[in-house]
């Protein structure tokens, strides 16, 4: 620890008390390293306030003191967005204290939830009150709702839904100068200038500290049907999801895999089995929502999947009997990411273009990685109504891990974010840049980095708030 740090904790000492600071090494070194375990740093100590006040005084004296922070929740970014630097230069800033639901009005279909709150909790809390936060992902038990703000998160509700931008109404957060932005009254007009809030949603962290976010509930579940399809190739899953929403406004989830992540998924859970008989080259997990307790999705699913396997678009399916018929299935779905960890390593990419262009992307851009880099093996699963998938390049088998993520990783993703860009896509969908897209970034799109640069400066002057992350450090 450096003498700037030592002062910076001395002088917050009496303001957070002694829960508010972390010192204990066997204590921080679970938070120094990302979820999947790609980048670890060194922190000699976490800062963990418990209301906004505290938030103000630690950034107050951070700016005095000239001590950098990385700002974390519940340290499940997939792109290294939370962990500190390795030189120790940095301390952790945890809002996991600051887990409060202030405030839950299903009737005005708005929640106030402290930085803290995961997932999980926001929505027990919300169907409790009859209603739901309409967002869910695999990490619902760690990710927090500061987390979720600054990631701008996506996950399996965005083709109804939107993202995080979509469903945040306001945001309270403290900005790199220790003064607070109160946004939360959720106003519907406001044209006061430049939209604080909005610029700090997909931010991570680098322009402050989000401390409280007014979120946007929607009904609750009145009645909701879950199938599991079996078809040709992605074209097809376009064409099924093309008909099902001109059928209805209850489609809320359409998920792609291909066979092989199936496969992956159920050796990877115990007990876990293919939802449909006989072998199918592609599959799409389909859910159907809706608040009206007269509507029914079930008839409108069997319907129109009937429909589709007489016209030759979809070759099986099946309709989950039971919730827990249902709930199977998406675990399939939500396990795929640790399921493909587990068969080794591989470069992950989360991608999207436009809509209409992912079926061929999913198909060719698989093939032509394949061609380029051989022994690897590449495929993509994730959200093909909104154009977002997770493209994955495995190493051979027996490939050394850190020999791979050092020699090869760096030039396979060059590769892949080029066939992104000629598609009019992005390199990066959901989970942010963290600092494995850092670099992508600026060599894609020198002009936005420009902008986000000159942004952060203005703000931040120092670069003392997540350094390192979404640009280089000055």
């Amino acid at each position: 620890m450096n003498p700037a740090q030592t002062a910076f904790l001395e002088a917050l000492r009496p303001v957070l008390g002694p829960k508010g600071i972390i010192t204990d090494p066997a204590l921080i070194a679970p938070w120094e390293i990302d979820w999947r375990r790609r980048f670890s740093g060194h922190a000699p100590a976490i800062i963990a306030p418990a209301d906004t006040g505290q938030v103000q005084a630690v950034l107050r004296a951070a700016v005095e003191h000239c001590v950098s922070l990385v700002p974390q929740g519940g340290n499940s970014s997939m792109v290294g967005g939370a962990t500190p630097p390795a030189d120790g230069s940095a301390l952790i800033l945890s809002t996991r204290r600051m887990n409060r639901i202030r405030r839950i009005d299903a009737g005005a279909g708005m929640v106030v939830a402290e930085a803290g709150v995961i997932l999980a909790d926001l929505h027990a809390a919300a169907e409790a009150e009859g209603a739901r936060f309409p967002l869910t992902l695999g990490a619902k038990g760690n990710a927090t709702v500061g987390g979720l703000v600054s990631t701008n998160a996506g996950g399996t509700q965005v083709l109804r839904f939107g993202t995080m931008r979509g469903l945040t109404l306001g945001i309270e957060a403290v900005l790199p100068d220790g003064s607070l932005h109160d946004g939360l009254s959720a106003l519907k007009k406001d044209n006061r200038g430049y939209d604080l809030g909005q610029l700090l949603i997909g931010a991570e962290g680098t322009l402050g500290i989000v401390t409280a976010a007014a979120l946007r509930l929607a009904p609750g579940i009145a009645r909701s049907a879950t199938a599991w399809v079996g078809l040709s190739d992605p074209g097809a899953g376009l064409t099924l999801l093309r008909r099902l929403q001109a059928a209805s406004d209850m489609i809320e989830s359409f998920e792609i895999l291909p066979a092989e992540s199936l496969a992956a998924a159920i050796a990877h859970l115990p007990g876990a089995r293919s939802p449909l008989e006989g072998a199918h080259p592609w599959h799409v997990l389909i859910e159907a929502v809706t608040g009206d307790a007269h509507a029914d999705p079930t008839t409108m699913l069997e319907t129109q999947l009937a429909r589709a396997i007489e016209d030759g678009v979809v070759a099986d399916a099946v309709i989950a009997a039971s919730q827990a018929q249902s709930e199977a299935f998406w675990l399939l779905r939500h396990s795929l990411s640790d399921a493909e960890r587990a068969l080794g390593p591989a470069v992950q990419h989360d991608i999207a273009v436009p809509v209409d262009a992912m079926p061929r992307f999913m198909v060719e851009a698989a093939a032509t990685c394949d061609a380029r880099f051989p022994g690897t093996h590449a495929s993509g699963f994730g959200h093909l109504g909104d154009g977002n998938i997770h493209f994955h390049v495995r190493a051979a088998p027996g490939t050394d891990r850190d020999r791979f993520y050092a020699e090869d990783a760096a030039t396979i993703t060059r590769f892949v974010h080029d066939l992104v860009t000629a598609a009019g896509g992005t390199i990066s969908a959901e989970h942010g840049i963290g600092q494995m897209k850092r670099d992508e970034l600026a060599r894609l799109s020198p002009e936005r980095v420009a902008a986000i640069r000159a942004i952060k400066t203005a703000l931040d002057p120092h670069g003392l708030f997540n350094p390192g992350k979404l640009v280089a450090c000055a």
